[in-house]
């Protein structure tokens, strides 16, 4: 099959800035020295970039999992400009295709099936998109939104402006133009482009699946530490629409810790989370799939399937029992008028129904890995 024809303009620029990043930086710095101002600002444009990518593309525009103000979203686009990712608009035509069409050679736009190469960079050195590069069909609603649209319409004079502008001018306040051409500057956005490439690539091969096994998307906290929080892809591609991607309290997840302080201060809200029964509800469900797919390769008998099925019925019963008690806790919480010994009562069958739940989770686990441990041994 020919390959389609090469874009030498990206080719050149990818290989042109990464070729610099790996030879000017380390020389300059090894020969005159970068000064803390300088990293301090190479930190702060790392972050302001990766978070605009972040909170802004792909979790505000692609998703919709959240508004805010339109101050808050020009900062994104500003943010998305330096960047030099393509407009809002475009990027955000792109990411919605690929979570409708994942992993589908030919329409997921980078598709991992592909193979690492093409869906970290290959898939912008030739002209694969060309039949719909301008069909924005899918994003009629972002063509109402004035930001994006202003972005779109002077994305490559913000792009210039912004990767020149704002390290030339950080340079002439610290006094060390060149060095901070070079880090806020080239090796800045070397790593925040081949930080988000990561998503497409790494976070589709590395990782586990604990949510959905029906696409190549992974769970991977390393590389939610590089891509501010969106390592934990596996959970996205399956619950898109929430704002977070890092669901735990200790999961590394700055742009959902961005979006939730914006709106404690009044700058974003309709923030839209996932309730926490279908979480759980994906995470036995595939769970169960797993072992049970693990036990009939191995030729595992009729019994322990069907213990495998009525533990899993259990939980699911036990799953649904907790949270329609706890949401009844929650309603009582708020009416102040229900008696004293009627909460004393729901609570107390609320802590009895949690802690039956929290067992049969345990004794879920435990069977899962037992029966693939028997079969293991036989």
């Amino acid at each position: 099959m020919k390959k389609p024809p090469i874009i030498w303009l990206n080719t050149l620029f990818f290989s042109t800035t990464f070729l610099a990043a790996v030879t000017l930086v380390p020389w300059y710095g090894f020969t005159y020295g970068y000064s803390t101002a300088n990293w301090i600002a190479f930190i702060a444009c790392m972050f302001y970039c990766g978070l605009s990518i972040t909170a802004g593309y792909h979790r505000l525009w692609a998703h919709k999992t959240y508004e805010t103000h339109p101050v808050i979203e020009f900062i994104f686009a500003i943010g998305g400009a330096f960047s030099i990712q393509n407009s809002a608009l475009h990027w955000s035509s792109d990411h919605r295709i690929h979570h409708g069409k994942v992993d589908d050679p030919e329409k997921d736009p980078y598709a991992a099936t592909r193979g690492f190469w093409y869906s970290h960079i290959g898939w912008m050195l030739r002209e694969y998109q060309a039949h719909r590069y301008t069909d924005y069909s899918n994003c009629r609603d972002l063509q109402k939104n004035r930001v994006v649209m202003w972005q779109h319409k002077h994305y490559l004079v913000l792009s210039i402006i912004t990767n020149f502008g704002i390290p030339l001018l950080l340079g002439l306040i610290f006094g060390n133009v060149w060095g901070m051409l070079l880090l806020a500057g080239l090796l800045r956005l070397v790593l925040s482009q081949h930080f988000t490439f990561f998503i497409n690539s790494l976070a589709h091969i590395w990782g586990s699946r604990p949510y959905t096994e029906s696409n190549t998307a992974r769970d991977n906290g390393f590389l939610a530490f590089l891509t501010y929080g969106e390592g934990y892809h596996n959970f996205h591609h399956i619950f898109a629409s929430d704002y977070r991607n890092g669901i735990q309290w200790w999961h590394y997840d700055p742009t959902k810790w961005l979006i939730k302080s914006l709106s404690l201060v009044g700058l974003a809200s309709k923030l839209r989370k996932t309730p926490q029964e279908i979480i759980e509800r994906a995470k036995a469900a595939t769970l169960m799939e797993r072992t049970k797919q693990t036990l009939l390769k191995k030729e595992a008998n009729d019994k322990q399937i069907e213990k495998l099925q009525k533990e899993y019925d259990l939980l699911l019963s036990k799953l649904q029992h907790y949270y329609k008690v706890r949401k009844r806790v929650l309603e009582m919480r708020k009416n102040k008028v229900i008696k004293q010994c009627e909460q004393s009562q729901l609570k107390k069958q609320y802590n009895e129904i949690k802690a039956a739940l929290i067992n049969q989770q345990e004794y879920w686990l435990a069977l899962n890995k037992a029966l693939i441990k028997e079969l293991a041994i036989n």
